[in-house]
Formats: C-alpha cells, structure tokens, sequence
C-alpha cells in the first residue's frame, strides 16, 4: 500500500479510470458480440459507436478501432 499522500491520490484516481476503461471496452465488446450474431445496419452504427469512443478514450489504438469497423462492414456486406 501506498505510504505517501500523493501516492495514495494516485492509487484512487487509477482504480477509478480503470473502472471506467473497463465499461467502455465492455460496451464495445458486447456490442460487438451482439452484431456478429446478428449483423444489421442499426447493430453496425452501435458498434461504430462504442468502437469510436472507445479509440477517443485511448482504450483501444484507433488502427485497431478501424480494423475491427472494417471487419464488421464486411460483415453486413456478405449478408447482403
């Protein structure tokens, strides 16, 4: 444990943010998880969605946001 005053700020503040990392990258996986099953064009602008917040919070690398909206497009086009 954390002996100083600031160390101890510093250990709230990162178990708060990690909270909060963790919902965002939980929202964007399960709105993922949901498209694959049922890819529509209303579930690919969720997906969109969380996998842009997500890249906006540095959760995920925005190569990867980009990599996972190309992969589910393509979902929806073979579909179609």
């Amino acid at each position: 444990m954390p002996l100083l005053k600031n160390a101890k700020k510093a250990l709230r503040v990162t178990k708060r943010k990690t909270e909060i990392n963790q919902r965002v990258k939980s929202r964007a996986k399960s709105a993922i998880d949901a498209f694959i099953k049922k890819p529509t064009t209303e579930g690919l602008t969720r997906v969109f969605s969380a996998v842009d917040r997500s890249a906006k919070k540095n959760i995920i690398h925005h190569n990867k946001a980009a990599r996972i909206k190309s992969q589910m497009s393509k979902l929806v086009s073979a579909k179609a």
